[in-house]
């Protein structure tokens, strides 16, 4: 099963080591990134409208930062949740943040689009667990 990650995270140096990190398991991976939370949001608006088209690429799973300029990853969030899509709604989505506020990590975990909260370094067992989760069949 291949899984595609979509990467957001506003310094570059971030998103590479989170891919070489996701890259170094024996997935069967594949990457978008962005370094704005807007040009993602635009992208998944439009898949949110050719919907009746195979995308060329489809997110699996959605690391997140929190503190970005012009979208932030809560505002990412809620733009995210007013896309109306059952397809859209089987990505699962992560916070990935160096963040030591202790708001951020609750409002985070609290929220009903976002599937949970990582601290950086991601970890690759990390990367595992929330393959895993993805993998678990639906009940």
């Amino acid at each position: 099963m291949k899984i595609n990650f979509m990467l957001i995270d506003d310094r570059d140096i971030d998103l590479f080591i989170t891919q070489k990190i996701i890259e170094k398991l024996p997935l069967d991976s594949n990457f978008k990134t962005f370094t704005k939370a807007k040009a993602a949001m635009e992208y998944l608006s439009s898949l949110n409208t050719k919907m009746g088209f195979e995308p060329t690429f489809f997110p699996d799973i959605i690391l997140v930062d929190i503190n970005m300029p012009e979208m932030n990853g809560f505002q990412f969030l809620n733009k995210f949740s007013e896309l109306k899509n059952d397809k859209l709604n089987a990505i699962k989505i992560y916070m990935l943040s160096s963040t030591t506020n202790l708001t951020d990590i609750i409002d985070a975990e609290q929220n009903d689009v976002c599937d949970g909260f990582i601290s950086k370094p991601l970890t690759a067992h990390r990367v595992e667990s929330i393959v895993n989760e993805l993998r678990k069949p639906c009940v």
